[in-house]
Order: C-alpha cells, then structure tokens, then sequence
C-alpha cells in the first residue's frame, strides 16, 4: 500500500492565486467559523486536540513564499498555538513581511474559534478542519464517556484526495467561458468604523421555521432569505441609486458537482443581479425572478465551461511567463473590477453534522466573512440557524430591515452583537 508522503511546497490552487496580493488590514481575506460549547473551553486540552488535527491536515502547516512567477505554499515546522481572543473578527493572518501560518485557533468563554486566509481552503474545507477539532477536543474533555467510542467526522477523503487542487483536477480542454460582465451595481456608502473593526450582527432562528416559510413561497431556505435580503437593500435606496442593479455574489461549493473531497478552495460564484423596475418589486416578485435565475445558472457543464476558463488563462504560455512582480497590479486591477460588479454577497455552508454522541457538549456554530461591503453567513446546527452579518459601516439600517422582516412573518430571532455602543 503506498503511503502519502508530504509535498515540500504547493501551488496554490486557481482560487487562491488572487488573495495574497489583495489582503491587507482592511481587507483580510480571512473567514471565522466558531463553535459555540456547554461549557467553559479548557485551552491546554484544546491545545493537544489542535496538534492532533494538524496531523488529519497537512496542507495547514503551510506558508506563503513568492516564487519568480506565482505565489506558492512551502511546508513550514511552525506549530500552530492556541490564544485567548483578544482582536475584532476575521483580523489579518497573512502579511507578506510576516512568516506566518495562514490560520490560527483562539478561545473565549465557551468559544472555540478557527479564523482561515482564504488562500488556504473555503468555507467548506475549513469547516471539516473545525469539525475534527471539536471532535478532538470533547473525546478528551470526555475521555470517560467518549474515549472508547471511535468517534470520527463524516469525512471520507484520504490525505492525497485532501490535498487535490480541484480546479486542475477537474478541468478539461474543453471550450471555457468566462462570466458576462454585469456593469456597475450598485455601492453602499456612508460613514465607515474607525481603523479595522468588523462590526458582526448575529441571528438565531428556528431552521423549521425558516424552512415553513420559505415552502409557503415555494422555494428553499436559500432563495427567501437572498430575497429578503435584496428586499433590505432596496428599502434604503434612494430612487435614483436603483438606477444600477443589486447584484448578490453566492459561492457555490463545487464538490458535490464533482464528487470531489478536496480540503482546499474549490467552489465557484454566481453573480445575481436584480434591478429594482417600476414593479411593487413585492417579496414574491423578488423569490420568482431568484427561481429562474438559479434554475438556469446553477448547471455542472455552467461551472464546467467557468473552470476551463479559469485554468486555461492560468496556464496560458503568455500568463505563466510574466514574473510576479508584473503579475501583482493586474491582480490587484481584477480584484477592483470585480467588486464594482457586486453589491453585496451571501453564503451559505448548509447543515453542521457531528456525531450523536457529542451533540449534547455542543451550542451551535456560527460563520462569518471580513468585507468591505456588507456579507450574509449562514450555517446550521440542529433546529439552529446562524445569520451572521458583516459589516464595516456605521449604519445598520439593512440589518434592521432583514431581521424586522424575518419578524414581522413570524420567526423569533434572538440577536447579539460586537457593537460597543449599540
């Protein structure tokens, strides 16, 4: 039997290739996924339960290097240490002056936090990462109960099906496609928080709830709150501003489009534009035009056609021969054309599933993103439902609007805060 021997370095994979040259203070690029316990976090039995992950992991114990014409991963003997919280949400990680790891661990409470740089791994890989942390951590809080039971994470995927650059992986020579240019959307504006504070607005709903009233429109728990949402912008827009569409950016995991079990990125986005005509733009309306769109856009040969373009220009002899120094501003210029194609963005990881028999140590889980704009982060765990909002604006009138409405049907909501003065 072959056994998997760790790679020195790494490239990075085609998502990834764009992040290092676009993260910095106030842009991070990092994402947080927290689980929240029963009880109080014990911080040297975490620290054993992350070493022992790291070993599920590989690819974690990586740094950033700048090569001559890409940015790459290098294996590092770095150990990753645990920290009591002590920074606002999704800090930066990733400073190119810094040897650093592109993830850390941090506690507070009852809280176990992962933060990840999305050079690393999305959403989706970073969850199993925390998933298998937790599980770590509560066999040995609970060795007495749990020791004997040979609990493991729903995770079928071994090391080298792991570490699998999808995009490479999956893509084929193939005609590709790149996505039709959408023009500008619309941009909020308004008095930003000082410095690089990520302002988090938390809440917790019924999943059944949600779900009851998504079905009353005929349609998933997904569309109704993307309409929702589109429906909170558009309260506040002034009638001139919907002149430009509201343009919602959803990543899309493409693993189950490609039977893949890659930890690292792989997903791809959909660009979701609604333009606020001379119609009531009446919840329904909004719901029905968000069907279509989906019905037609989320096809495995749509993404297919987006990875071969995506790998092909990457591959391109021209692409490959420019050095990275010359490589940066046009990075840098991509990344700015398209955030001026997006108004906000919204994802969703879907269900939280751990073993049974840790359910009962566990509160839920939480998801959040650093933006520059406003983002949307879903998950769930259990008849809990996590809707987390970011934010760097002072105004939190769209966030008012979304939960008031989510009220206003019927669904309790329970929210909490990082705001000091709110």
């Amino acid at each position: 039997m072959s056994r998997y021997k760790e790679p020195a370095w790494r490239q990075l994979d085609n998502a990834a290739k764009i992040f290092p040259t676009n993260s910095n203070k106030y842009d991070t690029k990092v994402f947080r996924f927290s689980c929240r316990l029963k009880e109080m976090v014990q911080p040297r039995v975490l620290q054993k339960a992350l070493d022992k992950t790291m070993h599920a992991f590989p690819l974690y114990a990586s740094i950033i290097r700048k090569g001559l014409f890409w940015y790459y991963f290098e294996s590092s003997d770095i150990k990753p240490i645990i920290k009591q919280e002590n920074h606002s949400p999704c800090g930066q990680i990733y400073d190119e002056n810094i040897k650093g790891l592109l993830f850390e661990v941090t506690y507070y409470k009852k809280r176990i936090n992962l933060e990840v740089h999305h050079a690393l791994t999305d959403g989706v890989g970073a969850l199993q990462f925390l998933k298998t942390l937790v599980l770590n951590y509560l066999v040995m809080v609970h060795a007495d109960v749990l020791q004997e039971k040979n609990l493991s994470i729903d995770y079928d995927a071994s090391l080298a099906e792991r570490e699998v650059d999808g995009f490479s992986k999956y893509s084929s020579k193939a005609k590709g496609s790149k996505k039709a240019s959408i023009g500008k959307a619309y941009k909020f504006k308004g008095e930003r928080i000082d410095e690089d504070f990520l302002q988090v607005i938390n809440g917790q709903v019924s999943v059944k709830q949600v779900l009851g009233k998504a079905h009353e429109y005929k349609t998933t728990i997904t569309i109704y709150l993307i309409a929702l949402l589109i429906q909170a912008i558009g309260e506040q827009m002034s009638e001139r501003e919907k002149k430009r569409p509201v343009v919602v950016s959803v990543p899309v995991n493409l693993r189950p489009y490609f039977q893949s079990a890659s930890a690292r990125n792989f997903f791809s986005v959909v660009l979701v534009p609604y333009r606020f005509g001379k119609s009531k733009n009446q919840l329904e309306d909004i719901i029905d035009y968000l069907k279509v769109f989906f019905d037609k856009e989320l096809k495995t040969e749509k993404f297919q056609a987006r990875i071969n373009h995506l790998v092909a220009l990457e591959k391109n002899y021209v692409t490959r021969a420019v050095p990275l120094i010359l490589k940066r501003p046009t990075l840098k210029l991509a990344h700015y054309f398209n955030n001026e194609e997006v108004t906000t963005s919204f994802s969703n990881t879907g269900k939280v599933i751990m073993p049974d028999e840790v359910v009962t140590y566990i509160d839920g889980f939480d998801f959040c993103v650093s933006t520059r704009k406003i983002q949307v982060c879903l998950c769930s765990f259990g008849d809990q439902l996590s809707i987390s909002f970011t934010s760097p604006f002072v105004n939190t009138e769209v966030q008012k609007y979304f939960f008031r409405a989510l009220t206003k049907q019927g669904i309790r909501v329970v929210l909490s805060t990082n705001l000091v003065e709110e």
